[in-house]
């Protein structure tokens, strides 16, 4: 007999594995910049950015964006860690890896080659070790408008869970071990 997935869980290949459908996300009381994320069970802490949960999100505002967001997939550094396990499709960061933040540019919002002069972009290969896994979480893509916000991701948090820019943002192990559960078709709700 087969077991049915709960609401919140969808099988992934031949069920041998599942998938969470949702992840949620939600600020804690007395600290918007702190938050809780709601992972079929299990509750995980969080960092938002510094200026909360925002309903329309502004290039530095410090605001993580109120919405639904698909995982795109993302990326590892590949001399910290090994790859991760997940069904989401995950690429090696390169030294050159960059992310466009400049409103001005063509490139804004999208990955970028670096260095790139007179371009403001962030840089991916970190070695403060908040980037080692990123996930990209579909945040003004399509289309992208220029000054919505970029770089939204999902990634490591610093310790204290001070906040991100805009990004929710875990511990590593909880990050490495959510992993586990994340695909191509689960989605994050912030908000």
């Amino acid at each position: 007999m087969t077991k049915r997935p709960r609401p919140h869980e969808r099988h992934r290949d031949s069920g041998t594995a599942r998938t969470l459908a949702t992840l949620k996300v939600h600020p804690r009381v007395g600290d918007r910049r702190k938050g809780l994320l709601q992972a079929g069970a299990a509750i995980i802490p969080c960092a938002l950015g510094s200026g909360g949960i925002v309903q329309v999100k502004r290039e530095g505002d410090g605001g993580s964006p109120r919405g639904r967001f698909r995982l795109r997939g993302g990326s590892y550094r590949p001399d910290n860690l090994a790859r991760p396990v997940t069904a989401l499709p995950l690429r090696r960061t390169a030294p050159g890896d960059g992310w466009c933040d400049d409103v001005r540019d063509r490139r804004y919002n999208r990955p970028i080659a670096l260095p790139a002069p007179g371009v403001s972009a962030e840089r991916m290969w970190r070695d403060d070790g908040l980037y080692d896994v990123v996930i990209d979480l579909d945040h003004n893509r399509g289309p992208i408008r220029p000054g919505r916000g970029s770089a939204i991701f999902l990634h490591v948090a610093r310790p204290g869970y001070t906040p991100t820019e805009g990004c929710v943002a875990l511990k590593r192990a909880d990050l490495l071990r959510l992993l586990r559960r994340l695909g191509p078709r689960t989605r994050i709700v912030i908000g």
